[in-house]
């Protein structure tokens, strides 16, 4: 215990000194409002300690060991116990504790919950307790991740699924191919853990050809995993993986794909095919393709598509106000490895503003902020819930979707564009982990405690419904 006093005296020193008084101030009024129910309770020798130094304490332990120490006494068993002190962690921690408050409270019931308040209030004692029992799963993002949800980021990257050996060859056999590849990659059996499978974007519309498509793909990818012996597949959209990353159930996702833009209305975790997914026909290579021209006309010479690409994802910028922007110097240099140093000026903004305005590059199509503007009203339209709220938050997702400016613009055009009576609320939101935002949402999803009953296909499930569909 004293080697446990002294690390924690340590760590709230550092911590002291480091901060400014006013932040401190703040910190302990939400403190002192959060925890004033331990001072009416006796703690024994623990009474003398500091408040936040016993929180600290109490956080160093964890929940599991805390409630060992329920046992003590009454007053330590009301205190490890109550929700209040681990909502209080959950509040003032960055990274697992915020995504474990939004996964167990937002995410545990499983995909497609109609109800948000139908799940019964949790107790994050047995949450962590679960937790520290889950041994996680495999992701495989469709866009070249792929990992463990144990980890804080992929261990590695590959092609996409869908472009994976031979094009003509028949989708079941590109799809056991690419799988077999990433778990020989991983040196893992297939038959120990169960896997989260991100579904790229398409077959957008809702007629009965896309539908079966859907779904055509999912039995696909469930039968190339099942026959290699995995226990469980849970297979999730990307777009609403990449919304779950920016800890949302409800909004429209802006994703900035290989070829096309797709804004993709989602509804507690699923995809409204009903309401309409828009889509623009730029994405990321046309945007290089784009950058690429501009640097020719201006004999820039470059050695490689990767070459212009990196630029892009250097230099490259969206402008708050196009027409400003064009009067302003704005050159800027990157160096990239044996190849020099670059320098852009309009080109670096001029890139992103195709996605405003397609026309500059020869392209006839609707701007990306039309197509957002658009896919509300047809949220609107829809009457789905009473409260219009779930549609106004925009989250971006895609490489081309982290250039700095993005979010600001969309939101200022969008908001242009729609009646104030729609247009109050409206927020978008960047990346929340830049091009790796799916597969974060999917991590989620792989460390949730109740995992993988609740959104997970199990073999048998899988097996026992294809029967039936072939006896119908």
């Amino acid at each position: 215990m004293a080697m446990l006093l002294r690390k924690v005296w340590e760590s709230v020193s550092t911590r002291s000194t480091s901060s400014n008084s006013t932040s401190t101030v703040n910190s302990m009024d939400r403190f002192d409002q959060m925890m004033m129910y331990v001072q009416t309770a006796s703690t024994g020798e623990f009474d003398r300690i500091p408040l936040d130094i016993f929180i600290q304490i109490l956080k160093i332990l964890g929940p599991k060991e805390s409630a060992k120490l329920s046992s003590v006494c009454k007053s330590w068993k009301f205190i490890v116990s109550d929700n209040r002190l681990w909502i209080y962690f959950l509040q003032n921690q960055h990274e697992p504790w915020d995504s474990t408050f939004f996964a167990e409270t937002h995410l545990r019931s499983g995909p497609l919950r109609t109800f948000p308040n139908s799940v019964p209030e949790l107790s994050f004692m047995s949450i962590y307790g679960q937790r520290a029992q889950v041994p996680g799963a495999i992701i495989i993002d469709g866009y070249c991740k792929f990992g463990w949800s144990k980890y804080s980021a992929p261990s590695g990257r590959s092609a996409t699924f869908l472009e994976f050996g031979n094009i003509e060859s028949p989708m079941y056999s590109r799809l056991r191919h690419f799988f077999s590849t990433i778990y020989t990659r991983m040196q893992v059996k297939t038959s120990t853990q169960p896997i989260i499978v991100s579904i790229p974007i398409c077959h957008y519309d809702d007629t009965e050809s896309d539908k079966a498509a859907r779904t055509q793909l999912k039995d696909a990818i469930h039968s190339a995993l099942f026959d290699m012996n995995v226990p469980a597949v849970c297979a999730v959209n990307q777009a609403v993986l990449a919304l779950f990353a920016a800890r949302k159930v409800s909004g429209i996702v802006v994703n900035i794909g290989f070829n096309q833009t797709s804004i993709v209305p989602i509804l507690y975790g699923k995809v409204m095919h009903q309401v309409g997914v828009e889509v623009v026909g730029i994405g990321a290579f046309k945007l290089t393709g784009f950058l690429k021209e501009q640097m020719q006309q201006k004999n820039i010479y470059f050695g490689s598509l990767y070459t212009v690409r990196t630029l892009k994802e250097n230099l490259c910028y969206v402008a708050l106000d196009y027409e400003a922007e064009l009067s302003k110097d704005t050159s800027a240099s990157f160096q990239i490895a044996s190849e020099g140093c670059f320098t852009l000026s309009e080109e670096r903004f001029k890139t992103g503003e195709i996605l405003f305005q397609p026309h500059i590059a020869g392209v006839r199509a609707m701007g990306l902020q039309n197509a957002v503007a658009l896919c509300m009203e047809h949220c609107q339209d829809a009457e789905l819930m009473v409260d219009d709220s779930w549609y106004k938050t925009v989250v971006l997702a895609g490489g081309s979707a982290c250039l700095p400016g993005l979010a600001e613009r969309l939101e200022k055009e969008v908001c242009g564009l729609l009646p104030p009576c729609m247009n109050n609320g409206i927020r978008v939101l960047p990346p929340p982990y830049g091009v790796d935002s799916a597969w974060y949402g999917a991590k989620l999803i792989g460390n949730l405690s109740s995992f993988p009953t609740s959104w997970c296909v199990m073999k048998k499930q899988f097996r026992h419904r294809s029967r039936r569909k072939f006896m119908w």
